[in-house]
């Protein structure tokens, strides 16, 4: 299990941690932990570490105090005039190890001439207490600091980076990788600092879990273990429709495809049994891409409320229901869309041109088993607050949630899913998934996540970070050109393998 901390509540777990096994303890098992990595990825070589003048300094010496003499190591830190017991305790152990220390560079040519020649620069200049911007005298090391030039290790965040919202300082460290101790830092997850961060790990320094647990309080993150926890497995007794049966509302003549890859999604996640319910103009289009899912045509041109029963009868056969991708944006579209959701009692992901149709009548929505998904475009008018500005996207779902009690998973490069408790951050994501289709094949994946029994959260983010696990998939094996069709044939493929706990976990 993967926790996310705020800065001061990974304060507080830090100072219980402490109180239970000391800081020297805590900061001797951080440096094992980074050093653990450095031993895997660089052999042998130079390892070159900036270290500021807080414990966050005093990991690097403890990092460099558990590496091998074998090792070429040379610290660079400012000259302190205090320092805490660990941080002491660190760089005496270093020195008497043969590690070489240096005054940190006071301009960035020469911060830069400190680190040529390194197989692994460590940046630990400052930490999650730092405020931005950063001192002068850091900048020069700060800006040297570039994984486009060298590897760069961050010791629990980006020199320069906000832990908290993702902001980044004008002069922030590129990282390669960052090792984040003990919990993931809210930030690192967040663009702009998710592109500063590289690839993301965590480390376990000796913090109970029972104390991060109990202090993780504003945010959460899946890893491949707990999302593997999540997945529902089918049972062995198990029919067709006991296997899950999402019936999936979507499609019209202009946009067929949606509904073709809503379906896909649908089955691709699991579902025993897949019904479509669409317009009678596009049924036609829809029976021909899908084979083994059952396609319902709604009367052409019958009234309303016969259109709402049909759906409602189709509904006593299915476990949940996805409504959204592709249909209508018409007015007689609308009242059917409402009626049947007003009406249904089955839990339900509503997604795409629905979403236009609640935009201003989300009551009927409060209450409902149900998850929606809007992007940033589709939020801003279900919000009825506008365009969400730069950083605003956690407090605006924070007072969406808030206010309309309706679980939302809000769309975007960090996707988050709220219910109004913590608030969720899927970790996946990838630029992959930016082309047309992409969320509605996330539909289906949410309709037969809920018709297996998963509740509206953990269906979304479930549905979310194997999403993400989809596209990253297919990525790796086609550098252009991925297309939201691809994403329900590597469902099964993309699942991650569980694998043995280990003092430094790699996170998605």
């Amino acid at each position: 299990m993967i926790y996310v901390l705020t800065p001061l509540e990974m304060r507080d777990a830090d100072a219980q941690a402490v109180a239970q096994v000391g800081d020297v303890a805590l900061m001797r098992n951080a440096g094992r932990a980074v050093a653990e990595y450095v031993r895997g990825v660089v052999p042998s070589g130079r390892i070159v570490a900036f270290a500021g003048p807080g414990n966050n300094g005093g990991d690097a010496f403890a990092a460099m105090a558990e590496l091998p003499k074998s090792y070429e190591r040379i610290a660079y830190a400012p000259t302190a005039d205090s320092s805490s017991p660990a941080r002491a305790d660190a760089v005496a152990r270093a020195l008497a190890d043969g590690v070489i220390l240096r005054d940190l560079p006071s301009d960035e040519s020469s911060a830069r001439a400190a680190l040529d020649g390194s197989s692994l620069a460590i940046d630990a200049l400052f930490g999650t207490g730092a405020r931005l911007p950063l001192g002068d005298r850091y900048v020069p090391a700060v800006r040297a600091l570039d994984a486009r030039d060298r590897r760069v290790l961050s010791v629990d965040i980006p020199s320069g980076v906000d832990a908290l919202t993702g902001a980044v300082s004008a002069a922030a460290v590129r990282a390669t990788e960052t090792i984040s101790l003990a919990g993931m830092k809210p930030g690192l997850l967040f663009e702009p600092a998710r592109a500063f961060a590289g690839e993301l790990l965590i480390a376990d320094i000796g913090i109970d879990q029972s104390i991060l647990q109990a202090n993780a309080k504003t945010f959460a993150a899946l890893d491949d273990a707990a999302f593997l926890d999540l997945l529902p497995r089918r049972a062995r007794d198990a029919d067709k429709r006991g296997a899950g049966a999402p019936l999936i509302f979507a499609g019209s003549t202009q946009f067929p495809g949606a509904a073709v890859l809503c379906a896909r999604g649908a089955a691709r996640a699991g579902a025993g049994y897949v019904t479509v319910v669409t317009g009678f103009e596009a049924a036609p289009s829809l029976r021909t891409h899908l084979v083994e899912q059952v396609v319902i045509a709604l009367a052409s041109g019958e009234a309303e409320h016969m259109a709402v029963t049909d759906l409602l009868d189709a509904a006593k056969r299915n476990t949940s229901v996805g409504i959204g991708p592709g249909l209508g944006l018409d007015e007689r579209t609308g009242n059917i869309v409402r009626a049947f959701v007003e009406r249904c009692a089955l839990p339900m992901v509503i997604d795409a041109s629905a979403l236009f149709h609640f935009s201003k009548h989300l009551d009927i929505l409060r209450n409902k088993r149900c998850v929606i998904t809007p992007h940033e475009g589709e939020f801003a008018r279900l919000s009825g607050l506008g365009t969400i500005a730069p950083g605003e996207r956690v407090t605006r779902l924070r007072e969406f949630t808030g206010r309309t009690g309706i679980t939302t998973l809000l769309k975007g490069p960090a996707t988050l899913i709220d219910d109004g408790a913590i608030m969720h951050v899927n970790p996946t994501g990838t630029q992959a998934l930016a082309t047309a289709g992409t969320g509605d094949v996330l539909t289906g994946m949410i309709a037969t996540l809920l018709s297996q029994g998963l509740s509206p959260l953990d269906a979304a983010r479930a549905g979310a970070y194997w999403h993400g696990l989809a596209a990253r998939y297919c990525a790796a094996r086609r550098s252009i050109g991925v297309v939201s069709g691809d994403l329900p044939e590597v469902l099964a493929a993309a699942l991650p393998q569980r694998q043995a706990p280990a003092m430094v976990l790699r996170y998605a």
